[in-house]
């Protein structure tokens, strides 16, 4: 089975949960945090260091869960990035709009 590559914003979203992660281990040993997870410490050491930047959802469940996070922080902060918003477009300071019909009295 061929993988899709993985788009830009994928790979730093990886990027963020593993610096999320590896921030709340803090000085917990990778051994024991990915043992209470139920996972391996390579797979632990592929996320945090984002070579594995889309594991799954339950992989992170796990993890969040033996660091204290809660699924809604993780999301806050390891989410898509919000997509730009156009500002207002601007307005004339004087003068007709463009094709705006003349105002008579």
């Amino acid at each position: 089975m061929v993988r899709t590559p993985l788009t830009p914003e994928e790979r730093r979203r990886g990027e963020r949960l593993g610096e999320l992660l590896r921030g709340a281990r803090g000085g917990r040993s990778m051994v024991a945090v990915a043992a209470s997870a139920g996972i391996s410490a390579e797979t632990l050491r592929k996320i945090e260091t984002g070579r594995a930047p889309t594991p799954a959802f339950f992989t992170v469940a796990a993890v969040a869960g033996v660091l204290g996070l809660s699924m809604d922080d993780v999301l806050a902060r390891c989410g898509p990035e919000p997509e730009p918003v156009a500002g207002p477009r601007p307005v004339p300071a004087s003068g007709p709009l463009p094709g705006a019909l003349p105002l008579t009295a």
